[in-house]
């Protein structure tokens, strides 16, 4: 049986004193359960010290992007050693807001996450479609492309060592949310696609669902066979909010 993960990506924001409130209320109130793991991901600059926070806690630290390169002329650009040397276990690739807003193609996805797999870190690969690619009935076939290019650049057995998220691109900080029959169809078609390489990999891959995810509504996507858990934006930011999502994990 897989195990459920809870990641908050705190995307830009966040400063010392607010991370040490939001990360000490989150341990202090962390379910006991080791069926759900939970992640925290902050901007670069405060990676190490919430490293250090988090020091003797069960609670893992990931970023929110990492680097295709190992070293170099690359200037503002951080590497999977980087990541892994202040304490990471975890990066993100491919956050739809990389590769919309900064223009990160699927190849690059790829390249990045095989960076991170080289590196020691654990991969959460980032796939989803737009509104209006959802709305052509597109939403499998950008799905299979964006998925295709990691598992061409990686290999199948790569997803062992991996995590995927599943995030509409028009869920996201919408207040939108898919409903759980609607991301589980994704998440089952996701699965279906490894599982035609390797149906042990596809089975025990964790998928996580993002996409305006809340305490009042992780119960019924956390419930479906195919969600492992959550990749969590805005609900991250506050203490009671991120235990609320954990909470719901717990209780299926």
């Amino acid at each position: 049986m897989r195990n459920f993960l809870v990641a908050g990506n705190w995307k830009m924001h966040g400063n010392e004193a607010a991370n040490r409130e939001l990360v000490a209320g989150i341990l202090a109130g962390a379910p006991a359960c080791d069926r759900v793991s939970l992640l925290v991901c902050p901007p670069y600059p405060y990676l190490a010290s919430v490293a250090a926070q988090l020091q003797g806690s069960a609670m893992e630290l990931g970023a929110q992007n990492v680097s295709e390169h190992e070293s170099g002329a690359y200037t503002g650009e951080v590497s999977p050693a980087m990541l892994a040397d202040v304490g990471c276990r975890y990066a993100i690739v491919g956050h739809s807001e990389r590769r919309t807003l900064y223009g990160e193609s699927s190849t690059q996805v790829a390249e990045k996450m095989a960076a991170a797999l080289g590196g020691g870190l654990v991969p959460i690969l980032c796939i989803g479609e737009t509104l209006e690619q959802r709305e052509s009935g597109s939403t499998e076939q950008v799905v299979a492309e964006q998925l295709g290019a990691a598992v061409e650049r990686n290999g199948i057995e790569a997803f062992g060592s991996a995590v995927i998220a599943y995030e509409p691109v028009w869920a996201i900080g919408t207040g939108r949310t898919a409903t759980p029959g609607q991301a589980q169809d994704v998440h089952r078609y996701i699965r279906s696609v490894l599982a035609e390489q390797d149906a042990s990999v596809a089975e025990n891959v964790q998928i996580l669902y993002g996409g305006s995810v809340k305490g009042d509504n992780a119960a019924g996507l956390f419930g479906m066979p195919d969600i492992d858990g959550g990749l969590i934006g805005g609900a991250s930011l506050k203490a009671a909010d991120f235990l609320a999502i954990a909470r719901a994990a717990t209780e299926i």
